[in-house]
């Protein structure tokens, strides 16, 4: 089964930079799709990025577009999300979580959640 670790969280200051790394143990990490998604305090899990098995496609929320960018690198069974431009509104705990296919917007699609990873912006 894959297990699934974030990283790379922190505080930064509007306009900053964050690089988020999504590491993956057991399991076949090249076949699946990831996802990132925020989740700010009292509020749902929100989608912020998406990325198929080979990461020929990706999907990204409105509100991050431009902004941020998702990768991955299967030979180190890894998903990055780069967080350009960073505003107050980002803050959130970060999580990964992985599906088997390409192309939901809803948490409730993906599972293996890691625990996380808190990216503070402040103004």
């Amino acid at each position: 089964q894959v297990q699934l670790v974030e990283s790379g969280g922190g505080l930064v200051q509007a306009g900053g930079s964050l690089r988020l790394s999504c590491a993956a143990s057991g399991g076949t990490f090249s076949r699946l799709s990831m996802g990132w998604f925020a989740q700010a305090p009292g509020k749902e899990r929100e989608f912020v990025a998406a990325i198929n098995w080979n990461g020929a496609s990706t999907d990204y929320a409105d509100s991050v577009k431009g902004r941020f960018s998702i990768s991955r690198d299967n030979a180190k069974k890894t998903v990055y999300l780069q967080m350009n431009g960073l505003k107050p509104e980002d803050t959130a705990v970060y999580y990964c979580g992985r599906r088997n296919s390409y192309g939901s917007r809803s948490a409730r699609d993906y599972d293996r959640w890691g625990p996380g990873t808190q990216v503070t912006v402040s103004s």
